[in-house]
């Protein structure tokens, strides 16, 4: 898993971010999505490192990334502050313009990079996600019911902190089982992972503080982008088949009133798309990449 890459402990201005690189050619950063760490690129970043320099991190609050203090407004836990945060990753590793590629949480944040540092993001691939904005203002009935963990998550401390660390692996599970279709798609040793970095309480606590940002300031940052600011570069979108994205919006209309270079498509997969379907994926993401 990951053979050729090396471990990386990046020392920010906020805390420390972990991750591997390894390849040659461009750079391209992989940012995870939730339960999950960098470890859920394992079927695809290989393959992309033989044509790229790829960077996989875990975002603050995740993994073994750093879990550094919140405050009353949760900004140190905005896309915002977290896309910043990893943008000052990949130059301190020296690549100043790059591609990114981001599923679900990571998603939310490479989308963020893209409007908030266009002269340093080249390329923005975004899985399985339509903008927070979005989501929030369109919800319904089935949005309540079907991604009740966004209301959970965000609820009020201490209740979804202290209930989530007594059973990591209820969220683990309950995410990886019901979000997907692609039996036998997490390996045993990584969905162990997965529970073990939720289990910590200072990351639970930081998802929660992630998830009470998106329902506040990061919501109120998309409100007051959408028709003002436009995402430069081009951009492209995917989604499982049959997934909530795929049934409950037009992605790629929701995405071409953000960006005016928009292509992409569903994938045959659940949620989890670079571990349902790694080699559809990384068909996807290398002919767009390059």
């Amino acid at each position: 898993m990951f053979e050729g890459f090396e471990e990386l402990d990046v020392i920010t201005s906020g805390t420390t971010i972990h991750g591997r690189r390894g390849g040659d050619g461009p750079p391209v950063l992989l940012l995870h999505g939730m339960p999950e760490t960098h470890l859920m690129w394992h079927r695809v970043a290989p393959g992309l490192a033989e044509r790229f320099t790829v960077v996989a991190t875990d975002l603050r609050g995740f993994g073994d990334s750093g879990t550094p203090p919140s405050t009353p407004d949760h900004a140190p836990y905005s896309m915002r502050r977290v896309a910043a945060e990893q943008v000052e990753v990949m130059r301190l590793l020296g690549y100043e313009r790059f591609a990114v590629v981001g599923h679900d949480r990571g998603g939310r944040c490479a989308y963020r990079m893209a409007l908030d540092h266009p002269d340093a993001v080249s390329r923005l691939a975004v899985l399985d996600i339509v903008p927070t904005g979005d989501a929030f203002d369109r919800a319904d009935m089935a949005f309540s019911l079907g991604f009740w963990l966004w209301s959970f998550l965000a609820a009020p401390e201490p209740v979804p902190e202290r209930l989530v660390a007594r059973a990591p692996e209820v969220i683990v599970d309950h995410m990886l089982d019901n979000l997907s279709e692609v039996p036998d798609a997490f390996p045993a040793s990584v969905r162990a992972e997965y529970v073990a970095k939720l289990g910590r309480p200072a990351a639970v606590h930081a998802i929660c503080e992630q998830y009470r940002a998106a329902a506040t300031l990061d919501y109120e940052h998309d409100r007051a982008d959408r028709g003002r600011r436009r995402i430069a570069c081009p951009v492209l979108a995917l989604w499982g088949h049959a997934g909530p994205v795929a049934t409950w919006y037009r992605p790629l209309e929701v995405w071409r009133a953000w960006a005016d270079q928009v292509e992409g498509g569903p994938v045959d997969s659940g949620h989890f798309l670079p571990e349902e379907a790694p080699d559809e994926t990384l068909r996807r993401l290398l002919a767009f990449l390059s």
